[in-house]
Formats: C-alpha cells, structure tokens, sequence
C-alpha cells in the first residue's frame, strides 16, 4: 500500500511539474509573437514614412516644374522678335561667288569657272567589279568540275556584272555618280 501512495504522489509531482513547463513554454511562445508583430509594426512605420518622403519629392519636383514653366513664359514674353535684314542663297553643288548686292549668292549658270569636287579612291561599283569577278570565277570553277576554266569564265563574267550593279547602287545613294 505504501507503494502506491507513494507512487500516487510522485505522479501528482509530475503532472503539476510539467504543467508549469507548459506554462512557461506558452508565456514565452505569446511573448515571441508580442515581439513579431512589434517589429511588424515598426516595418509598416518606415514603410508609410517612405511613401510620405515619395509623396513630398513628387510635390517638389512638380512645384519645381510649375515654376520653370512660368519661368519660361515670361521670359518668352518679355523677349523681343528678332527680325531678319538680310538673307542668302547658297547652292549645295556649285561653288558660291560673292556680288555686290546684299541679298545673296547666285550660281554661275553654266560659265567656265565651275569646277566639280574631286573623288578620291576607288568607286564602289569597280570595288563591286572585282569582288564579283573573282568570287564569281572561284565559284564557277568549283561548280563545273570538267571544264574549270569555262565555270571560272563564266561566274566571273555573272559576278563582275552583278557586283558592278550592285556598286553603283551604292554610288548613287552616296552622291558619287548622278541618278539617271
């Protein structure tokens, strides 16, 4: 009897032992989310403290702009017309003579002082030529295999003709030769 008296009392020990654990576990547990939401609560301070900076850079930088706007329409007011005295012709591809009157430049019409700049380097069409005549016999030779030397005539005769088309294309877009 002794025995279970005493084995009674050692599991009420334990029971109001574990239950002051849980306890203890439990505060600590409400405590942990005081703090959680403690910082939450500071995050969402600095984040409205943010937009309230944002919103206050916006308004400046529009009160800022109001003001340039004005700024700019008085100054335009206050501005006066500029009036032009004189005006002068220049012609792009003939060289400009001076005259004696004010009101400009005029081009000779067809005397002999005309000179036309010169081109320097090669055109773009004979660059267009040899590229074409050369890629052209390479490629005619390697086509024909019986007769090499005919493919290389006859591509490099097509690719100079076709690299010539193309060149003075290119010389038309660059101002080189004249449209037709």
């Amino acid at each position: 009897m002794k025995s279970i008296v005493l084995t009674g009392l050692m599991s009420v020990f334990l029971l109001t032992a574990c239950k002051k654990d849980d306890q203890i576990a439990q505060q600590s547990l409400e405590q942990q989310k005081m703090e959680f939401q403690m910082r939450q609560l500071e995050i969402e301070k600095q984040k409205l403290a943010i937009e309230k900076e944002k919103m206050a850079y916006e308004a400046q930088k529009k009160a800022d702009s109001v003001a340039e706007v004005q700024k700019a329409k008085t100054a335009a007011a206050n501005a006066r017309p500029q009036v032009i005295r004189e005006t002068r012709t220049v012609y792009r591809d003939r060289p400009s003579q001076s005259s004696g009157s004010s009101n400009g430049t005029y081009a000779n019409n067809g005397s002999s002082s005309q000179t036309t700049a010169k081109k320097k380097g090669m055109s773009e069409a004979a660059k267009g030529t040899i590229i074409g005549a050369v890629g052209g016999a390479a490629l005619g030779a390697i086509v024909n295999k019986k007769s090499p030397g005919a493919g290389a005539a006859i591509g490099g005769v097509i690719g100079g003709a076709t690299g010539y088309t193309l060149g003075r294309a290119q010389d038309r877009k660059s101002g080189r030769v004249q449209p037709r």
